[in-house]
């Protein structure tokens, strides 16, 4: 049976103009979602988390807006791999230093997420990325280290970040400064299995994913929550995005065995083949979580 096309409607985002489903969130609320009408949505586990977030109306490269972008309810899958540093230097600004395990080794990411309730309505995202040290701190402490490979605290460079909404590619390159374009991206993950797929411009599989879901622990809400810092360059100057994910409900198997990366000829391929990874040492799985997501900072970075 073919799929209902949704109707849309058409915002501007800073002089671009984007269709969003016609009577979705950012239709009705334009970011400032109530937070009542949110919570009985049967599909959003509560609405506590952002109750201790208030919104700041700012202004940014995409006109007038409110920070954070609240995602409601989502799931995320991470494959994390060990390469080595002279690949991963390759890649990064001379600015940024790689976060390393070992002397010679770093760690590189594959990241799946489904938002299925968001403030800029439902989308799918993938990612290529790197573990790099904090900005602006001199030599890597044993801190910096444990709380990367934790994953409470990390900081990361990002190579692809595809999308499958205008309304999520316009404002992540655009006010974010991500490398984010448009293709047909799937992700789907519950309790028993993980899969994903993305795109290449020509249709065909550029990065795909299958595996067992992790066991999954939960979490009171609140009790869990960790930190993404991501790097990017706007106008020529760096910038700190900062995701905080409220995890409800997650689980991690390590040296996996019951996983499948398939790898086609897209701009992730690429940019994953280009890192030369050695062995996934990990993977994560996030069933059932919730994210603020701020807009980028100026920071200074010393190279």
């Amino acid at each position: 049976m073919a799929a209902t096309q949704q109707e849309t409607i058409e915002v501007d985002l800073g002089g671009r103009t984007v269709p969003v489903p016609k009577g979705g969130l950012y239709d009705r609320y334009r970011m400032n979602t109530e937070l009542d009408d949110v919570a009985r949505d049967p599909r959003v586990p509560g609405v506590e988390f952002f109750r201790r977030l208030p919104k700041t109306r700012v202004d940014s490269r995409i006109g007038p807006t409110l920070t954070p972008n609240f995602y409601y309810r989502i799931s995320t899958a991470r494959l994390t791999m060990i390469a080595r540093s002279r690949a991963i230097r390759a890649r990064l600004p001379r600015a940024l230093e790689p976060l390393e395990i070992a002397p010679g080794f770093g760690l590189v990411s594959v990241m799946f997420f489904r938002y299925d309730v968001c403030d800029i309505d439902f989308y799918t995202e993938a990612a290529v990325g790197i573990a790099v040290r904090p900005a602006r701190h001199g030599k890597l402490g044993l801190v910096d280290l444990v709380a990367g490979l934790k994953n409470d605290n990390l900081d990361t460079y990002v190579l692809s970040l595809p999308v499958n909404t205008e309304i999520a590619q316009v404002r992540g390159h655009d006010g974010y400064g991500f490398p984010k374009w448009v293709t047909e991206l799937d992700v789907d993950i519950d309790a028993d299995r993980t899969s994903a797929r993305v795109a290449d411009d020509a249709g065909e599989t550029d990065i795909s994913l299958s595996a067992a879901t992790p066991a999954q622990s939960t979490y009171p809400t609140g009790s869990r929550v960790s930190a993404l810092t991501s790097y990017t360059t706007i106008d020529g100057a760096w910038h700190s995005t900062l995701s905080q994910t409220n995890v409800l409900s997650a689980g991690t198997a390590r040296f996996p065995r019951d996983v499948t990366l398939h790898l086609g000829q897209g701009r992730m391929t690429e940019d994953l083949r280009s890192l030369h990874p050695i062995k996934t040492v990990q993977f994560d799985v996030v069933t059932e979580g919730q994210l603020a997501l701020h807009l980028p900072a100026p920071i200074s970075v010393q190279g």
